[in-house]
């Protein structure tokens, strides 16, 4: 079962990915802040983080840089309210690999998640 670590320190905001990626049949993990998530992925390595940007403490770039240093192929989702201009370049350029502005439609997400994590069965399959 593919295991996703959500990121996200809103509590609703969690609650509705838990439900959506579970109802795809994916097993969720949480964390509400950067470093209890980098704390998570050392211990048990998911197949896939969706990461919020806007993290109290160290934010969601910084998390996904520190990440990077020791799991640079775990595919990173950003999902983010900053939608201001820019503010995709420098989440891609620390290392996400997707991208997903708040609000978000579950359904939307639920299919860029299912993609990254079949790009990344494929990848390990090589």
């Amino acid at each position: 079962m593919t295991d996703v670590l959500i990121i996200e320190d809103n509590a609703d905001n969690a609650r509705i990915l838990t439900y959506a990626l579970e109802r795809a049949g994916l097993r969720v993990r949480h964390a509400r802040t950067g470093e209890d998530g980098l704390d998570q992925i050392r211990a048990r390595r998911p197949d896939l983080v969706v990461m919020d940007i806007g993290l109290p403490g160290i934010d969601g770039i910084e998390t996904t840089r520190r990440l990077r240093a020791f799991e640079p192929k775990l595919p990173v989702v950003a999902i983010t309210s900053f939608a201001m201009k820019g503010d995709r370049e420098q989440v891609l350029a620390a290392g996400c690999n997707g991208y997903l502005e708040k609000p978000f439609d579950p359904i939307t997400v639920v299919e860029n998640i299912l993609t990254f994590v079949e790009a990344a069965h494929e990848s390990s399959d090589r």
